[in-house]
């Protein structure tokens, strides 16, 4: 199965944070999957460092690089459709970031993996 990862979780699954499910952790460690990581959240965490929302122990780009690799991520660029259909997304969500993931998870008809309540509003698979 191909997931998407909310950016929470990738931060989550990668510190080893007690609040990723077991689900999630389970649907992680399964080798069977393909984990995809848009490239909306390397933005995201890439502008929380920034503005001292977010502390990492490397800078973000050897952070999130190294990490992928280390556990066998893709990347899922975000392309001109992904941008143009968050323009028909209910208002559910306000935070950009996350209606960027809900548009990938459509349009590319992958599950998100998020513990996000206000993406589950939306027509998408979220896993959790």
């Amino acid at each position: 199965m191909k997931v998407l990862l909310d950016t929470h979780a990738f931060l989550w699954w990668i510190m080893n944070d007690r609040r990723l499910s077991s689900m999630a952790r389970a649907v992680l460690q399964d080798g069977t999957n393909t984990i995809l990581l848009s490239a909306v959240s390397g933005w995201e965490i890439a502008i929380k460092v920034r503005l001292g929302k977010l502390v990492l122990p490397h800078e973000p780009r050897r952070f999130v690089t190294e990490h992928m690799a280390q556990n066998n991520l893709e990347v899922l660029p975000i392309s001109l459709t992904h941008a143009l259909h968050v323009s028909i997304l209910p208002d559910h969500h306000r935070d950009p970031f996350d209606r960027m993931l809900v548009a990938q998870s459509q349009l590319e008809r992958l599950p998100i993996l998020s513990d996000d309540p206000l993406i589950t509003r939306y027509s998408v698979t979220c896993l959790w």
